[in-house]
């Protein structure tokens, strides 16, 4: 004869209680460890950016704070009046001039690799001569924009050829944050378009671009911001200049690392024109991620994550 056990409903939740009380022992010093060192890393990584931020807000918000900074050039007798007109429009132009030479090549790149070239052994090529390039230092791709623009091919220092550099270090970033949207496109949307019997280039500029676009502008802007800071470009391939010009080809040109730059070479770098120039910058850099991180944001939002 068998007997049969039977526990109430209680019983059973009782017995199967989650234990919530905190860990004793070694679990919780090692626990504190584990904090404790994620907030001392922390700080490391704020405090500099902190200092650094502080920095140059209080010595150079009193050249931003004058209209002749934002009206004038550095042309004037008086360094009272010195502005940084010349040096933020040239800053833009050559932003300008790398995103039109860059993006072009990047999205093509991309494009390319994602929709045509995926598996193949050309697309690893290519993707590890990308992964190679995105490593490259600034300084590196200066001498070789100037070996070949200013020696081999008997060109001169410019803006141009500050511009084919910053191309260099601009492209594999644009390149890979594309590839990387339009790896997100679900391969069902360009099923359904080839079974309606659309050619696989209207596909993928009338469904796949128009799917990952805010993924592409973000990496752009990111992109650009990137290079928009750079100064061993402009240092190798361009000629201080204190007086306004857009013609970006001529030797002297003015951009708002070469002020900065400038004034270090002749010891004066701690100066009111210096630190403007420096917090001008960081907003203008600022401001670019600000924009990608919005554009990233409504990506996130329209895909539902």
């Amino acid at each position: 004869m068998t007997s049969t056990s039977t526990t109430s409903p209680a019983a059973d939740a009782v017995e199967h209680e989650l234990d919530l009380t905190r860990p004793s022992g070694s679990r919780t010093a090692r626990n504190g460890c584990a904090s404790a060192f994620m907030v001392f890393a922390t700080l490391l990584a704020v405090i500099p950016l902190v200092w650094v931020l502080w920095s140059a807000i209080s010595k150079g918000i009193g050249s931003l704070l004058s209209a002749s900074w934002w009206t004038s050039a550095m042309d004037s007798a008086d360094q009272a009046k010195w502005g940084a007109l010349h040096a933020i429009v040239g800053t833009i132009e050559i932003g300008v001039i790398t995103s039109v030479i860059s993006i072009p090549i990047a999205l093509l790149t991309a494009i390319y690799l994602v929709e045509y070239a995926r598996g193949k052994k050309i697309a690893r090529v290519i993707s590890f001569a990308v992964d190679v390039l995105t490593g490259v230092p600034s300084i590196v791709a200066a001498l070789f924009i100037f070996a070949l623009v200013v020696t081999t091919l008997g060109g001169h220092q410019s803006a141009w050829a500050a511009s084919l550099a910053l191309v260099i270090l601009m492209v594999p970033t644009v390149l890979r944050s594309t590839e990387e949207m339009l790896k997100l496109v679900p391969d069902s949307l360009r099923e359904a378009s080839f079974a309606l019997g659309i050619p696989k280039w209207k596909t993928i500029v009338s469904v796949v671009l128009p799917t990952s676009i805010s993924g592409i502008i973000t990496g752009i802007v990111l992109g650009l911001a990137r290079v928009m800071g750079e100064t061993a470009p402009l240092i190798v391939l361009l000629q201080f200049n204190q007086y306004f010009t857009v013609n970006p080809n001529t030797p002297t040109f003015a951009t708002l690392p070469t002020i900065i730059s400038n004034a270090y070479t002749q010891g004066s770098a701690d100066t009111p024109t210096v630190w403007g120039a420096a917090l001008t910058l960081i907003i203008l850099v600022m401001g670019l991620n600000i924009i990608a991180k919005a554009i990233s944001r409504r990506y996130l939002r329209r895909m539902g994550k």
